[in-house]
């Protein structure tokens, strides 16, 4: 559909992004930090899910599909550490979020922005090794589609996610 992904692709991805967004909501709610047992079933449902929709949107040949799975299974198990890693700050700061103090507020953000650091880092060590296997453009769709689906899922995220309290007193650095 000349670069658009379809409105399959976009149910596909709006659904993953609720599941997921349905696994946080629960591991904020249990307070254990372990996820419920039907949340490994949905993040393995979610995950088949995501490759199912890019490879519906890639348009693949066989030849090109031959090269580009091995290193998209690559590229999401690195991804698949810094989830897990987002996971596990969002389950320590779920259980203390009302109650910060000014350095957890620091260290929170400061785990936040090395998160989106490290999905960063893995795309720029993955683009060349996409356009050695990939034209320029089926480089950047792959890319352009991974960064949809991120999108949305972040965006379920916020919405789950709430504010972090204010009970103190803004440090000597704060305006």
């Amino acid at each position: 559909m000349n670069g658009r992904i379809r409105l399959i692709g976009i149910v596909a991805a709006v659904t993953l992004a609720i599941g997921l967004g349905w696994q946080m909501r629960a591991l904020a709610q249990n307070g254990s930090g372990r996820p419920p047992t039907q949340s490994k079933l949905d993040l393995a449902a979610a995950k088949a899910e995501r490759k199912a929709l890019v490879g519906e949107n890639m348009q693949l040949t066989d030849s090109e599909a031959k090269a580009f799975w091995p290193l998209y299974d690559q590229y999401e198990t690195k991804m698949d550490r810094v989830d897990k890693r987002h996971a596990a700050e969002i389950r320590a700061y779920a259980k203390a979020y009302q109650n910060f103090s000014d350095a957890d507020a620091k260290a929170k953000l400061d785990e936040v922005m090395a998160v989106a650091q490290q999905r960063l880092d893995i795309q720029k060590e993955y683009i060349p090794k996409f356009r050695a296997v990939l034209s320029q453009t089926k480089t950047t769709r792959f890319f352009q589609i991974d960064n949809k689906i991120h999108a949305l899922i972040q965006c379920q995220i916020a919405q789950l996610v709430p504010l972090v309290g204010t009970g103190g007193e803004p440090t000597s650095g704060a305006q």
